[in-house]
């Protein structure tokens, strides 16, 4: 097949106005948390963690290391269950979900990971398309062995690529491009999933902070424009004041702030790190986006 772009593909970077084009069918259930425990032998990851987050919150999630940040994600999308309480998403209780039904669950959950979980040998679009494989059914997920994908499947993965701004890298070995470039592919892989709700784990920690910005601005706007909810775990609290709609702030498994992103100030941030105010948290001038104070969890 040809590297250049077929004119279908310059077509779609046209017309893709809005992350509606990609995720029509995608509407975020309330979640709500209900005196939640997370418990690993004696060590007590979640403390009695009650929350409830509207469709489409761009959520912000911070806290020192080990504080429950992705225990917190973990037993969101169902990779670890609670030992106590309630997650409910939607009418549905997640300690409840089992088999087919689990399935289902892990496929609408998009995820977000630091180390972009891309296969970077393929091209971009091929890597996209891989978010669509929940999609295909019937002799075409055979076909799929053979990075064979029908028409309107691979139509999804260009206007997904499209809303991350790489149509045009579409045919471009993954391996090729940049470490922010990379994470908005991952994006877009998670924007053709169709996915109900996208949890992120750091997904900013290993990118400069100019593209750490770009990949920041594509969440929020995949929050903004489709009406998804995105909860995510953060490294500097700077992205949690310019991005989110609100904060959570976890301290040794408890959620001890639940507010908007204005309310952090200095005895906020003081409760959130132990004790250690943001003034003494480590951050550098390289670190530091304009206007703003930076502080390391």
């Amino acid at each position: 097949m040809s590297q250049n772009l077929h004119e279908a593909d310059t077509v779609a970077q046209r017309g893709a106005g809005t992350v509606w084009a990609v995720m029509a069918a995608s509407v975020s259930p309330v979640v709500k948390l209900d005196e939640v425990t997370k418990e690993f032998g004696a060590t007590r990851a979640l403390d009695r963690v009650s929350v409830t987050i509207s469709p489409g919150e761009f959520v912000a999630v911070i806290g020192r290391s080990g504080a429950g940040k992705t225990t917190l994600l973990r037993c969101l999308s169902r990779a670890a269950v609670a030992s106590s309480g309630r997650i409910w998403f939607g009418e549905e209780d997640l300690a409840a979900v089992t088999g087919s039904r689990l399935r289902a669950h892990r496929a609408r959950v998009g995820m977000i990971f630091q180390q972009f979980n891309l296969v970077r040998r393929l091209r971009v679009l091929d890597n996209v398309l891989i978010g669509r494989l929940p999609h295909v059914r019937g002799w075409w997920r055979w076909a799929t062995l053979l990075r064979r994908f029908p028409a309107d499947e691979r139509a999804v993965a260009r206007r997904a690529l499209a809303h991350v701004g790489l149509l045009d890298r579409a045919w471009q070995r993954t391996d090729t491009l940049s470490g922010g470039e990379q994470q908005r592919v991952a994006i877009a892989k998670i924007l053709a999933q169709e996915p109900r709700i996208i949890l992120g784990d750091e997904p900013v920690a290993s990118l400069d902070m100019a593209n750490g910005a770009m990949v920041m601005e594509t969440l929020r706007r995949v929050a903004t424009e489709a009406g998804v909810t995105v909860i995510t775990t953060l490294h500097h609290v700077d992205y949690a004041r310019r991005y989110a709609d609100r904060v959570l702030g976890f301290r040794q498994g408890a959620l001890v702030f639940d507010g908007a992103p204005a309310a952090l100030d200095e005895p906020a941030l003081t409760r959130i790190f132990d004790g250690v105010p943001s003034g003494a948290a480590e951050a550098s001038a390289e670190y530091t986006l304009p206007g703003a104070e930076l502080v390391a969890t």
